[in-house]
């Protein structure tokens, strides 16, 4: 009697090997969000608010467009997956981008860092009240402790004398929108690919804008090559690149912890505004920095 060969047991993916693939996602995307601070604050001076977000969203189309391709995956979405989906690119990617560009026309890099990443004070709020991810107490601790240092973060590089109250209205006007962003963005991505989303949102956000798209048009025959790269630059990394490990980490992480990771991006943005455009962050930064990653550290705690 022959005996049969036994079946091929594939061990399962450890998941230490998720848990540090969803750490390096983190990483790339708020490196390249605290990037945007800088550059939005460059390229802004050749484009508008509207053009630059148009401008941002139709490169980033076309980079997640590609990626798509090269993956074909897709899963049909649902009805209540395209609302979803259509919430998150009509909020995040579009009134989100419009809002910050032109906070940034009033104030401060730092100031506009500080002030957007109240979002995910309301991420962890809202998570834990619609997605039942609850308040674990070092969540609570954490986000705290990081809000803090963000809030010395934005004093010491406020510069009272040139903010405006227009522009900080304008940063929480996009705290809420990416709040809601993040939040519809999670539900969706239960069941479908993180890049088929991020491409549906950021398809979604560039329709919305294309009113802009003869100031557009303007802005680039005006515009020097320089702030077009920016333009560029903006669309691929912040964009395609960011919201794609963001997507990937999102899927793989409770919403609440994720939003407080992004308390590291103020103090990146000072270090990256101090090379790039001569500003030089204050004591007091330093101080509020070491007490954002202290936080987001606790809140990592499990």
């Amino acid at each position: 009697m022959t005996q049969q060969a036994p079946a091929r047991v594939v061990p399962p993916v450890p998941a230490s090997r998720y848990r540090w693939g969803a750490l390096a996602a983190v990483v790339v995307t708020v490196c390249a969000w605290a990037s945007a601070f800088v550059a939005i604050r460059a390229v802004g001076q050749s484009y508008g608010a509207g053009s630059l977000a148009l401008g941002r969203l139709l490169v980033g189309c076309l980079a997640l467009g590609a990626g798509l391709l090269v993956s074909r995956r897709w899963v049909t979405p649902t009805a209540r997956e395209w609302g979803l989906i259509a919430l998150c690119g009509v909020a995040w990617f579009g009134v989100y981008n419009v809002a910050l560009n032109a906070a940034e026309q009033q104030v401060d890099a730092g100031t506009a860092a500080m002030v957007v990443n109240v979002g995910p004070i309301l991420i962890a709020l809202f998570a834990g009240w619609l997605l039942g991810e609850g308040f674990p107490r070092w969540l609570v601790v954490g986000a705290l402790i990081a809000f803090g240092g963000a809030v010395l973060v934005g004093a010491s590089t406020a510069q009272l004398d040139r903010s405006d109250l227009l522009g900080v209205v304008l940063c929480l006007v996009a705290a809420v929108t990416y709040a809601v962003g993040v939040l519809s963005q999670k539900s969706a991505l239960r069941r479908l690919p993180a890049l088929q989303v991020t491409w549906l949102a950021c398809t979604i956000g560039a329709v919305a804008c294309l009113p802009f798209a003869p100031a557009l048009f303007a802005d680039v025959a005006a515009a020097p090559a320089e702030a077009t790269a920016g333009l560029v630059y903006l669309g691929l990394v912040p964009t395609a690149l960011a919201f794609s490990t963001w997507g990937y980490a999102l899927a793989r992480m409770d919403a609440g912890r994720l939003g407080v990771t992004t308390y590291v991006v103020p103090p990146i943005t000072i270090v990256m505004s101090a090379v790039l455009l001569g500003e030089l962050p204050a004591a007091l930064a330093l101080v509020g920095g070491a007490i954002c990653l202290i936080g987001v550290a606790l809140s990592r705690r499990r």
